[in-house]
């Protein structure tokens, strides 16, 4: 008797795996897509954001941005900016372009501008990823005055360039997404073509220890108050009749010079820079482990003219 339990309660299991094999779960079709007749896609709604630049929104921005947003960052690491005198030689809109390796870099840019033109900022953030979700989208306009834009190309709730003639300044992370390594990415030719074709300046922005601190995949910052430097540069100008195409290398050659002051001093740095012989800073050709461990090594210590972000 004990034989056929044993017996009965396989062919059972098996019936049962069988069944499972077989069975249509969720509501995945059962035809192959290909087969099925065509029936034209839904337009995606965009998520409005102009509410995020009203009065109101504006003064809740202020509090969290200045309150809780300072708070948490100066808590989790341990930021140094340089070169904000280089900002007061914009006056008016411009294009602020930074290189991107992690998600700090955002609150780190806002947080490190002074208030005037911080009050004025939004940062041009991807739809697909901070806009997929209603209260993802919700969050990140109230904190960050974000707008959406398609990465893969499409419609935009805000064009960048409405925002400029409005006066506002404009974040752009030229590389479209983070760094995988923490090394620059090629740089796409937005920014430059916003700056060509509204007539502004170009601010570029080197940070460098994001990654180390908060690289891709983590959720929060390491422990131990890892040191991030902002080095702001001084703002470029398309020279007149300059294509949106040649001016492109000149924004990411500033931001690889400001990157290269971390690693060496101002007057080297600057010296490669007019000599044309500036490092890459796309990283070595090696494995992705060795990449990332080159990206992390520890900074210099800080010269004299950084100073601690208040």
């Amino acid at each position: 008797m004990g034989t056929n339990l044993v017996r009965f309660s396989r062919d059972t299991v098996r019936d049962v795996q069988q069944v499972a094999r077989g069975w249509r779960w969720g509501r995945r079709p059962q035809v192959p897509r290909s087969a099925e007749p065509y029936v034209i896609p839904k337009e995606t709604s965009v998520f409005p954001t102009r509410w995020a630049r009203t009065p109101a929104a504006i003064a809740v921005r202020e509090v969290l941005q200045k309150g809780a947003l300072n708070s948490v960052l100066r808590y989790e690491v341990n930021p140094q900016v340089s070169g904000l005198d280089s900002l007061t030689k914009v006056h008016g809109p411009a294009v602020i372009v930074a290189n991107h390796s992690s998600h700090l870099d955002t609150p780190l840019v806002l947080c490190t501008l002074p208030d005037a033109m911080r009050r004025k900022t939004a940062v041009a953030a991807a739809a697909d990823y901070f806009f997929d979700t209603w209260w993802r989208a919700t969050a990140s306009a109230i904190v960050f005055n974000t707008f959406p834009i398609e990465r893969r190309g499409g419609k935009m709730s805000a064009t960048p360039g409405d925002l400029l003639a409005d006066g506002w300044n404009v974040v752009v992370f030229p590389e479209g997404t983070r760094s995988p390594d923490g090394w620059i990415q090629r740089f796409r030719m937005g920014a430059a073509y916003l700056a060509v074709e509204h007539n502004v300046p170009v601010i570029p922005v080197g940070i460098k220890g994001s990654f180390a601190a908060m690289p891709r995949g983590r959720g929060w910052p390491v422990p131990g108050r890892p040191a991030v430097h902002v080095r702001y540069g001084d703002p470029l100008r398309p020279a007149e009749g300059e294509s949106a195409r040649d001016f492109a290398p000149r924004i990411a050659s500033a931001v690889s010079a400001l990157l290269d002051e971390e690693s060496t001093t101002w007057y080297e740095s600057r010296r490669r820079a007019a000599l044309g012989t500036s490092p890459s800073q796309t990283g070595p050709e090696a494995a992705r482990w060795r990449r990332v461990w080159e990206s992390t090594r520890p900074m210099k210590s800080t010269d004299g003219r950084r100073r601690a972000w208040k």
